[in-house]
């Protein structure tokens, strides 16, 4: 079964999950997690994001590798395919 890009601003699909960078957004990352954008720069700022988080300057930048093994995402499309 395939899963098409997500409408829902509350979610990403694998694929949206896969075609990010390599660092992302804090906001694009607590979307990954059903989070809104409040609780995930509150998660942040605790230290307490369920994946690793860099600060550079004033923002958060969410490693993609990370999240995706947080996630249990497989990172490379063939893997995806199967799950």
């Amino acid at each position: 079964m395939t899963r098409e890009a997500s409408t829902d601003p509350q979610g990403l699909t694998v694929s949206d999950l896969l075609n990010l960078p390599p660092v992302t957004d804090i906001v694009t990352a607590g979307k990954a997690f059903g989070m809104g954008s409040t609780k995930a720069y509150q998660l942040a700022k605790s230290d307490q994001f369920p994946c690793k988080v860099v600060r550079v300057g004033g923002s958060y930048r969410v490693v993609t590798a990370d999240m995706l093994r947080v996630l249990c995402v497989p990172e490379n499309a063939e893997d995806a395919a199967a799950a």
